[in-house]
């Protein structure tokens, strides 16, 4: 197999030759260009697999260099080489197409890992794969999936955008698992359900015995997703304080364990998402300005479902036929009402809110087809046909929409039940549902006793 072929392109000879002496004992070819112009030429007479390149050139910047392989050479990942604490050129670099960047003074340890992660790199031109995670045929899911494509292909940062129930957390695996790095690990993290004190532990790890309880050392996120990828879901959660610190061990690339006396370098792809705007958090001063500039390098809006048009009713038979397969029923047929009352619906909790009104459809229906009194869906978020603007909570209820669809399936079944004395199979009767359906309901609610004293044989 023939050796990989590199182009470097720097004016200062000292730093080409660092650069041709390192990647020659990584068993790696290179070729030179002192500017813009030789550059070119190089791309024209050879087939490269990487491109280092200077951001000052002679005859011109290094991203004009980025963007003309971009457009024509797109399968070749190009990284920037920076001035030390240049981070505003690095992430225009970034935001051209740039793969990566790496900081002058060169460190070798670093360039390396660069080397080796753009290697892995698959072609730009290989098919999304069919992945059953991520359902959907509308232009706005086309579209999502060429995104995601691309993304894998550079080690930016990405901030992931989206109301809650989108799917944000997938879309950042899909990410990893396309990208080089699909072999490391994928670390996600929910920044608000840490507690405040523990956060720096958390992040960073700590020593023994550098806090009241600290018994051992322990590794922390950064560590744990070291050559992988590190996802910081509801980023907009971080207090002010902790934002501080995770900018830092961003831009450094190397955190400090609490109580050590010295940094541990980290090779880290950052993720973020949040379903807030991220942007107005950072006008009300509850972001950091210079964190969101940090994160946001690439942003990428995950779709809400009432935006996806036929996606609708392609993803409630999907869920159907597998929520059957699962429980062992035969798969019931949507009626044309149900199908058309799920048409008009807005879905406020979005792909993980239509999941849940088809289990629950799914154990009230008892004949074969699913009517849109089994779907129970609020009125109020409903929308006229053609219109999938308005979001309405039902009036008079503070919770999440999904917990008042909860409330409202609890409440009849109780009722059922009361109105039978408990007769489980007598209350499934009135419900309209099979006994397993109803058993299926009480004990994901909490109410099964398991006395099966009324059980049918």
């Amino acid at each position: 197999m023939s050796k990989p072929l590199a182009l470097i392109v720097d004016d200062e000879p000292d730093i080409r030759e660092l650069l041709e002496i390192t990647l020659a004992r990584m068993d790696i070819d290179t070729r030179s260009a002192d500017c813009l112009q030789s550059a070119t030429a190089w791309l024209g007479k050879e087939n490269f697999q990487l491109c280092l390149t200077d951001m000052n050139l002679p005859d011109g910047s290094g991203i004009s260099l980025v963007q003309t392989i971009q457009r024509e050479h797109p399968n070749l990942p190009v990284a920037v080489v920076t001035a030390y604490g240049s981070m505003e050129a690095a992430v225009a670099a970034l935001k051209a197409g740039a793969f990566d960047f790496v900081s002058k003074p060169v460190e070798l340890p670093r360039l390396r890992e660069l080397v080796n992660t753009a290697l892995k790199l698959k072609p730009d031109d290989v098919a999304f794969p069919e992945d059953s995670r991520l359902l959907g045929r509308s232009p706005a899911m086309r579209e999502l999936k060429e995104k995601i494509q691309k993304l894998s292909r550079s080690q930016a940062p990405v901030y992931i955008s989206g109301e809650s129930g989108t799917g944000k957390e997938l879309v950042a695996r899909l990410i990893h698992e396309l990208g080089p790095r699909a072999e490391k690990p994928f670390v996600p993290v929910n920044c608000g359900a840490i507690p405040t004190e523990l956060m720096e532990s958390e992040f960073f790890g700590h020593k023994k015995g550098s806090f009241t309880g600290a018994t051992e050392d322990k590794q922390g996120l950064f560590q744990a997703a070291h050559e992988g990828t590190l996802f910081l879901d509801e980023v907009a959660d971080l207090p002010l304080a902790m934002q501080v610190k995770l900018l830092r061990a961003i831009q450094e690339k190397s955190i400090r364990p609490v109580g050590s006396p010295k940094e541990i370098p980290v090779d880290v792809r950052i993720v973020s998402a949040t379903h807030k705007d991220l942007s107005a958090e950072v006008g009300a001063s509850r972001f950091r300005q210079d964190l969101f500039y940090r994160i946001n390098v690439i942003q990428l809006k995950v779709p809400p479902l009432r935006e996806r048009g036929d996606d609708i009713l392609y993803l409630a038979q999907t869920f159907l036929k597998k929520l059957s397969q699962d429980w062992g029923m035969e798969e019931p047929a949507l009626s044309d009402a149900a199908r058309n009352a799920l048409r008009r619906y807005t879905f406020p909790g979005n792909v993980r809110e239509l999941q849940n009104i088809l289990e629950r459809a799914l154990t009230l229906c008892d004949h074969g087809s699913i009517l849109p009194e089994h779907l129970q869906l609020p009125e109020h978020a409903a929308h006229p046909e053609g219109d999938t603007t308005g979001i309405n909570v039902p009036d008079g209820h503070g919770g999440s929409l999904e917990d008042y669809l909860f409330e409202i399936e609890k409440n009849a079944i109780l009722k059922a039940l009361e109105d039978t004395r408990w007769n489980r199979t007598a209350a499934a009767k009135k419900l309209g549902m099979t006994f397993r359906s109803l058993r299926y309901r009480l004990k994901k609610m909490g109410l099964d006793d398991d006395s099966g004293d009324d059980e049918e044989k």
